[in-house]
């Protein structure tokens, strides 16, 4: 596994042979392990030496995987620290309980070393993400209006390269973002010309979702691997998690709401974020916002996003052609998108990449 994240894991597990299996996969990724025996051992662990990420058993004695978790959601020093669920159990009801109380995953027994690498390594790098942003929050509050203008700008990068790694996990081509913003722009500016849009859309907003609508996937970034690549159809867990990546990337959008100039790109980006996947007749998700409750940022992202799509190259298919993707984009126009943004964005058509 190429671009493997490092860290300090806890391990906790009752039974020895679960720990030192564990203990070597992570440590063939270059993670330090530290092992518990169960939630109270675990605790005094993490006094000692808090860790990136926690992979606990479910069922232990003193204090079991739930309990322990509990705990660690409850202290504002911990509740950051993701934490991915052991067990045996393959019941739907322990994987619900444990997303209920804060875990971030669900791993189960026998363990899977590849299955298991995977989701560490993108949890470690999530956190990895979390905490580096929530450090240049910090810093950003005490820093001079200069200074917050440079911070800003590596906000953006940053925001740039998760963004990137997340659409590289999603087999996304290499120029799928600039390809994005482009496209965002010409339709924007042609719909600025319009009578329907020209009081909605200004030169400012157009600048803006141009550096904002590369970002409407960034949330894949704590999506596992294996679902984003998946050839055959999502199971409906999948497909859950999957949906997921819109509350994950504008959770980490709003986290980094400062000053106010800054603000417009994050609310914008934010917007886009969380509404890009909703439909036209309310089909959608997350909220199933419907017509012109859908942010018009976020339905101009959703028409270059699928466009951009399906003039790519996936591995399971070739790329269309620009006329064979309007076609198959126009079988559901009317369900998808707003009409009239359709008819301006196939009237500009040969000017998107």
């Amino acid at each position: 596994m190429k671009n493997l994240a490092s860290g300090v894991v806890l391990i906790v597990d009752d039974v020895e042979t679960n720990r030192v299996i564990l203990g070597e996969i992570l440590g063939d990724m270059g993670c330090k392990t530290v092992l518990a025996q169960n939630g109270v051992d675990a605790l005094e662990q993490i006094a000692k030496e808090p860790p990136h990420l926690v992979l606990t058993d479910i069922s232990m004695p003193e204090m079991d995987g739930y309990e322990l978790c509990r705990v660690l959601k409850a202290n504002a020093e911990t509740r950051e620290i993701p934490i991915i669920f052991i067990s045996a159990f393959d019941d739907p009801s322990d994987i619900v309980k444990g997303f209920e109380l804060g875990g971030g995953d669900y791993i189960t027994k026998p363990f899977i070393p590849e299955l298991v690498q995977a989701r560490v390594n993108v949890h470690l790098k999530l956190y990895e993400a979390t905490v580096g942003i929530r450090e240049a929050n910090r810093r950003l509050q005490v820093s001079v209006n200069e200074q917050l203008r440079q911070m800003e700008q590596e906000r953006k990068n940053v925001l740039y390269a998760l963004a990137g790694v997340a659409a590289e996990n999603s087999w996304h081509s290499a120029d799928y973002i600039e390809r994005m913003r482009h496209n965002c722009r010409i339709l924007a500016q042609s719909m600025q010309l319009s009578p329907q849009f020209e009081d909605q859309i200004s030169d400012s907003f157009v600048e803006t979702l141009e550096y904002a609508a590369p970002l409407c996937d960034i949330g894949n970034i704590g999506i596992p691997k294996e679902i984003l690549q998946k050839q055959t159809a999502l199971d409906d867990e999948e497909r859950e998690r999957m949906k997921g990546h819109t509350r994950i990337g504008t959770k980490l959008l709003e986290d980094l709401k400062v000053t106010n100039d800054y603000n417009d790109f994050i609310q914008i980006s934010a917007d886009i974020t969380h509404f890009h996947h909703e439909n036209w007749d309310g089909s959608g998700y997350p909220e199933g916002k419907r017509g012109n409750e859908i942010p018009l940022a976020a339905q101009i992202v959703a028409m270059s996003s699928i466009f951009c799509a399906l003039t790519e190259e996936r591995s399971y298919r070739q790329s269309y052609d620009r006329e064979k993707a309007l076609e198959i984009m126009q079988q559901e126009a009317e369900r998808k998108f707003n009409p009239d943004i359709f008819s301006i964005f196939c009237k500009v058509a040969r000017q998107l990449r």
